[in-house]
């Protein structure tokens, strides 16, 4: 993600296809089993509510259907998930939205909604380790949400069509699902739209058809390595496409398909020509490309005050300049394919990523990346009051997640690790992370014992307690 320029540089009523169904699989519910209920929220320190105990998520197949002129959104969704343990009960998350019916696997069941939650108790209870399938029929008009810090997400309408943003937790606002960071599946996701209208999301497109009526079309989107809540996304309305390819991993083409605003498409272009030498640049920095296709979305600038790192294609209000395409396609690596295990984790993101545009300016003939820690560290009182307000591996509160200490300090976080290492074993362990957690989840405690795994004979003990932990500024060494 990227939060404003001031803090990071620059960073019709459709014939209802059905009332949105979402199907979560389910092989054997067998009677007699005494579980409970799955339990509201996974316990994020900073999004309590956030996902849902219970169950895995494997795979989201959203099936929708959108029309702007009257904003409305119905569809079928379906969810394969694994039970965690023995269930008389589980939660979804849905912001919103109107809930018709619920059943598992054909079997009506009894729900309820608390806020966010959506409370199911299925006819059968569910066994420990069985795949499970739950049904929703839902439908309304989804809602912006906003965000402690104030920012906007979820479902969020623009002149001609719509744009979904999820961190992060917007993803509710349009699909029913565990949105949390720790559980992430595989997406099929098909959207009807007025004919006319693009419609594109995470992953390929697999298939695009036009109804016998020639009123609508029908895109089919699949991202089949995992996926975070969060980063997935739906952007509708009138894009220039255009599809590409830049040679990938072991010399096999990475497809590119990029989606610009008409409004946009003069500086963006200039901008997304960059991908190629921006795409081969990370993967000698940062190891090989964790997914199977990339690009960019530019909406137009009214769509959103802030970029995202949407898995495979990142979201731009408007053209994006370099560093900041940088800086989100470096998210591909740190947050979407090593995806943190709870919000607190956030600088494992974003201090990666900011790092990345340091390391390009570097390459590129701009500031060293010694001479941007020196000024942050000289200046950053003037210029970023609140660097020092909070340690990065623990954000005052979730207003806070999005803040200067865990993106600029947590990039000099790295920083301090390459000067006790030097460059040959920071890419190491740089690359070595990213292969190790590759469409994974882990924390700042994996982090550090990585370092420290792949650097036994450093004492990273300051870094860790002045620079990763501490409050307020550190001295100068």
């Amino acid at each position: 993600m990227s939060r404003s320029a001031s803090l990071v540089p620059t960073v019709r009523s459709l014939p209802a296809v059905g009332s949105a169904l979402l199907v979560l699989a389910l092989t054997a519910c067998g009677g007699g089993v005494q579980g409970t209920p799955g339990g509201s929220g996974v316990r994020d320190p900073y999004f309590p509510k956030a996902g849902n105990g219970g169950y895995d998520v494997t795979h989201y197949a959203l099936d929708l259907a959108y029309d702007p002129d009257d904003r409305r959104l119905a569809g079928t969704a379906e969810i394969t998930a694994r039970a965690g343990k023995d269930l008389s009960a589980f939660d979804l998350d849905l912001k919103g939205m109107d809930v018709e019916r619920v059943s598992v696997e054909g079997a009506r069941a009894r729900w309820s909604r608390n806020g966010q939650e959506l409370v199911v108790r299925p006819r059968d209870e569910l066994d420990e380790g069985e795949t499970f399938r739950i049904t929703v029929r839902y439908s309304g008009t989804p809602q912006t949400l906003t965000d402690p810090d104030g920012s906007e997400e979820g479902w969020i309408a623009t002149a001609d069509g719509s744009l979904a943003l999820g961190e992060p937790m917007g993803s509710m606002a349009w699909f029913p699902g565990n949105h949390h960071p720790s559980d992430k599946a595989s997406y099929d996701l098909s959207v009807t739209v007025p004919q006319g209208l693009e419609v594109v999301s995470n992953g390929e497109l697999t298939d695009r058809s036009t109804s016998t009526d020639k009123r609508r079309m029908t895109f089919h989107w699949r991202t089949a390595a995992p996926m975070a809540t969060y980063v997935a996304t739906l952007a509708i309305g009138d894009y220039d496409i255009r599809r590409s390819s830049v040679p990938g991993a072991a010399g096999r083409p990475l497809p590119v398909y990029t989606a610009v605003s008409p409004s946009q498409a003069g500086p963006a272009r200039k901008v997304l020509a960059r991908i190629p030498e921006i795409m081969e640049w990370a993967e000698y920095n940062f190891g090989p490309y964790p997914f199977s296709s990339t690009g960019a979305i530019v909406a137009a600038q009214e769509a959103s005050d802030y970029a995202l790192e949407t898995q495979n294609r990142p979201v731009f209000p408007g053209a994006p300049s370099t560093e900041l395409l940088v800086h989100e396609l470096a998210h591909q690596w740190f947050g979407n394919s090593v995806t943190p295990k709870s919000w607190r984790d956030m600088w494992l993101n974003e201090g990666f990523a900011t790092y990345a545009e340091w390391l390009w300016e570097e390459d590129n003939g701009g500031d060293s990346v010694q001479e941007t820690f020196d000024a942050l560290y000289d200046h950053g009182e003037d210029d970023h009051e609140d660097l020092w307000s909070f340690p990065p591996a623990e954000p005052a509160s979730a207003a806070n997640i999005s803040d200067s200490p865990v993106y600029e300090r947590g990039a000099m976080v790295l920083h301090k690790i390459r000067q006790a290492v030097g460059d040959d074993t920071f890419y190491d362990i740089v690359q070595g992370w990213a292969a190790a957690h590759r469409h994974g989840n882990a924390d700042t405690d994996d982090f550090t014992a990585y370092v420290e795994k792949k650097a036994p004979d450093e004492d990273f003990t300051a870094i860790w307690e002045d620079w990763l932990y501490g409050d307020g500024k550190p001295d100068r060494p």
